[in-house]
């Protein structure tokens, strides 16, 4: 398998000059744990990841240097910790220089990436231009794929939920976060989504894809109220861009 049959297509991202208020607010949202930073022009400049919000002033955690260790470190390496430590603009805090791979690379040597790196995150990059980005999380997805298929998964099966990817990749709100399966005819919904329409939204779409025999609705609702930039697709958020839907995208 290449990366490409692995990577989650839809990639939000943030620009540089953000408060990095407004991307922890996009990355609850949107239940991601990494932004990939990316300026005006579509230039990869950086990543934002949980783990650079383990050392913050805001939480007292922030490194504690005395003036003998700060003399055996170096002025140059404290003065850019604090910068981490106390940055309110992404580019101040991101972890830039971010390590990549392209489409077409073995999932072997992006296993090995990860792994030796200590990545939870690598951006899938085209040309320069991103283009996916692979998660711990899309192994766990692309190892249940066989797994099902010794399990009676079919085909079918896994071309009614192609079907359903798209089909709800195509509704104007785009959905993100949801986990779909499908077995039998049966399509199994797992995730997050708001109440009310949303929720009702993603069954109808569903229902509506030719073979689906019924939908097993195991979604958990969010609040029913939320603030209109942590809907499903809520507004011109922290530049906010994604790529455009594919059957192959995962999940959605």
């Amino acid at each position: 398998m290449r990366a490409q049959q692995i990577m989650s297509r839809r990639v939000v991202t943030v620009r540089p000059e953000a408060p990095i208020g407004d991307a922890i607010k996009l990355m609850l949202a949107q239940h991601i744990s990494g932004l990939p930073v990316v300026d005006s022009s579509g230039k990869l400049v950086g990543i934002l990841c949980e783990n650079d919000f383990l050392r913050r002033a805001e939480i007292g955690t922030e490194h504690e240097r005395n003036r003998l260790l700060t003399l055996l470190l170096g002025a140059d390496r404290i003065a850019g910790e604090f910068v981490k430590e106390h940055g309110r603009k992404v580019e101040q805090v991101m972890t830039r220089q971010p390590v990549t791979t392209s489409e077409q690379a073995p999932l072997e040597e992006v296993a090995d990436l990860m792994e030796r790196g200590r990545l939870n995150h690598l951006p899938v990059m085209r040309d320069g231009r991103i283009v996916g980005i692979i998660t711990r999380s899309d192994f766990v997805s692309a190892v249940a794929g066989p797994l099902a298929n010794n399990s009676g998964y079919s085909e079918d099966d896994d071309q009614v939920r192609r079907s359903v990817l798209a089909a709800l990749a195509r509704i104007p709100w785009q959905p993100v976060g949801l986990n779909v399966s499908v077995r039998n005819g049966t399509v199994t919904l797992r995730g997050v989504v708001k109440a009310g329409n949303a929720h009702r939204a993603v069954i109808v779409a569903c229902e509506t894809v030719p073979n689906v025999r019924s939908v097993e609705d195991r979604l958990s609702i969010g609040p029913a109220h939320p603030d209109p930039e942590d809907d499903y697709g809520g507004g011109d958020f922290v530049s906010l861009q994604m790529e455009p839907s594919t059957l192959d995208d995962e999940p959605l």
